[in-house]
């Protein structure tokens, strides 16, 4: 058996499906930051179209300790972390530092800056600022702060000519937090039946129960494509509906919405669900069809009928993904 990591070691863990050009550019930043990971743990989905040879050629030009997991049942964004989350904890990290495939720290120094502005602050969880990778003074997805939405970096009252550090209370989970090992004994890791979509909302719903202190670090960035095509302005921008454009990822947007939105603390916001969406597609998209499809997926998601979307059941273990 195998001693575990020296004190204050931070594991970084990483989810890939066939995206392995990508994957060595999230890699290769994360290599390479100012503050040292004590080991690397990639989740491979799509071990069909493997990415260990990426993930050994990048490794080992900067020297550093990897674990690789194919998985052949495909495990989705919620199952692939939470697998990578308990081999970090079992290795005995301290800290677990959480890469998406398709984005990356938006410098060396990110890592640093997070463990600092934690360690000052005493939180349970930091995450950087997710920035537009084509344009870093814009978000990468919308951000709601009461019922305003923000797009632009500016907005949130930080990053590097802003006075404020930290936006508390918010954070986008998995693309570059870091979480404390003991964070994690408290609040889990994704929840494998959620698949894809809903999995991070679900994972901030948990932290923001157990009281614990977290927040978005305002001095540090990771960079990301965007995502803001899915959510659609109503009422002038005031408001947003999110309406992804693939089926698949509709289906599981939809469902697991159903699922979150009846769960102790986000209730509340389930029932103002009905009243955003009734009027996006009813009155603003006049798709009277699209109104009853989301009902139905909700509806599915409140049941907690966790199936495969249905393109995804034909094939053997579920390998294919959205």
């Amino acid at each position: 058996m195998s001693a575990p990591l020296p004190k204050d070691s931070v594991v970084a863990v990483v989810v890939t499906r066939h995206r392995r050009e990508l994957l060595a550019e999230s890699l290769a930043a994360l290599a390479g930051q100012t503050h040292p990971l004590a080991h690397l743990v990639v989740v491979d989905n799509g071990p069909d179209q493997p990415a260990r040879e990426v993930v050994e050629s990048v490794t080992a030009e900067h020297g550093l300790p990897t674990t690789y997991l194919p998985s052949w049942h495909n495990l989705g964004g919620a199952g692939g972390f939470a697998l990578g989350m308990l081999h970090a904890l079992a290795l005995g990290a301290d800290w677990v530092w959480l890469a998406d495939d398709d984005g990356r720290a938006a410098d060396e120094t990110v890592l640093a800056t997070l463990i600092d502005v934690a360690r000052r602050r005493g939180l349970a969880a930091v995450s950087p600022v997710v920035a537009d990778q084509a344009d870093p003074d814009t978000l990468a997805f919308p951000l709601r702060r009461g019922l305003r939405w923000h797009r632009g970096r500016d907005a949130l009252g930080g990053g590097t000519n802003g006075a404020a550090e930290l936006l508390p209370g918010i954070a986008s989970f998995f693309n570059g937090a870091l979480f404390r090992a003991e964070t994690l004994d408290v609040v889990g890791v994704p929840d494998l039946r959620l698949f894809v979509r809903g999995d991070e909302v679900e994972m901030h719903r948990r932290v923001v129960r157990s009281g614990l202190k977290f927040g978005t670090c305002l001095t540090a960035a990771y960079v990301h494509p965007n995502g803001s095509g899915e959510f659609k302005p109503m009422l002038g921008g005031r408001l947003h509906a999110q309406d992804p454009e693939d089926p698949v990822k509709r289906y599981y947007t939809y469902r697991n919405r159903g699922y979150l939105f009846g769960q102790r603390g986000m209730r509340l916001i389930g029932a103002l669900e009905l009243v955003r969406f009734g009027w996006y597609f009813l009155i603003d998209k006049r798709d009277p069809g699209g109104f009853f499809e989301w009902i139905r997926l909700v509806r599915l998601g409140r049941r907690e009928r966790f199936f495969r979307a249905p393109d995804l059941t034909s094939g053997k273990h579920g390998r294919r993904s959205p």
